[in-house]
């Protein structure tokens, strides 16, 4: 057995989410990979696994739950745009996430691991974290996951969640990003304290509609998550 297997169990027990043995293991095989390509790549500060797992695994988690919810919304407000390929009873499209600045994978892989339903675009300036996403997506057989080595501005493609865990400030975040949000999608930004100076300084672009506050097991910090729509 896997030595994080017992403090991963009690973590999602904390959090409310059920994950099946296979997801478990996934997430297992994540922070594992994490750890082998830190010693080469210095991917992440955090070095020893359990850290990993805290830090950066098990505060990913604390915001799938709220994820799933606000998509469950999204997915109501299509329903309501007549008329559309739900009428004629064709399969809507998946939902699509770009996770921005994405660096190991945080909170992407986590996402693309506990929702497989949805389409995750890790986006990374940086070569080797790219590689990275790829190889885990390689090998973990996560089919929805794809790692993207480019600048925010750049992107085009349209995405109906854009997500970031500090990544920079939520004016540079928003403003960097609103070509990619799709009409109806929504910012998801993962913050410390209440950011309440950067809420301040937010563009007319973006509009706050939800702060929530986040606990995550066995970490000793504050921790919100800001929702915003374009």
């Amino acid at each position: 057995m896997h030595k994080l297997s017992l403090p991963l169990r009690q973590g999602l027990d904390a959090l409310g989410l059920h994950l099946d043995e296979h997801q478990r293991n996934q997430l297992l095989g994540y922070v594992d990979l994490m750890g082998k390509w830190t010693r080469v790549y210095n991917l992440t500060a955090v070095r020893d696994p359990q850290g990993m797992l805290t830090h950066h695994v098990l505060d990913s988690l604390s915001v799938v739950l709220p994820m799933r919810h606000q998509i469950e919304v999204l997915r109501l407000e299509r329903r309501g745009n007549p008329p559309g390929d739900q009428d004629k009873g064709v399969p809507q499209k998946p939902f699509a996430l770009l996770d921005v600045g994405s660096g190991a994978g945080l909170p992407g892989v986590v996402i693309a691991i506990t929702c497989p339903e949805i389409q995750v675009t890790c986006l990374d300036a940086v070569a080797k974290k790219v590689a990275f996403i790829q190889q885990v997506a390689a090998t973990l057989k996560l089919s929805n996951l794809t790692g993207q080595h480019a600048r925010i501005e750049t992107v085009a493609h349209p995405y109906d969640i854009i997500s970031s865990r500090a990544f920079s400030s939520l004016a540079e975040f928003v403003s960097g990003s609103h070509k990619a949000l799709s009409k109806g999608g929504v910012w998801m930004a993962m913050k410390g304290k209440n950011p309440e100076e950067e809420l301040a300084a937010l563009p007319e672009i973006a509009k706050v509609f939800h702060v929530e506050q986040l606990k995550v097991p066995g970490l000793d910090a504050q921790r919100c998550l800001v929702w915003m729509r374009g």
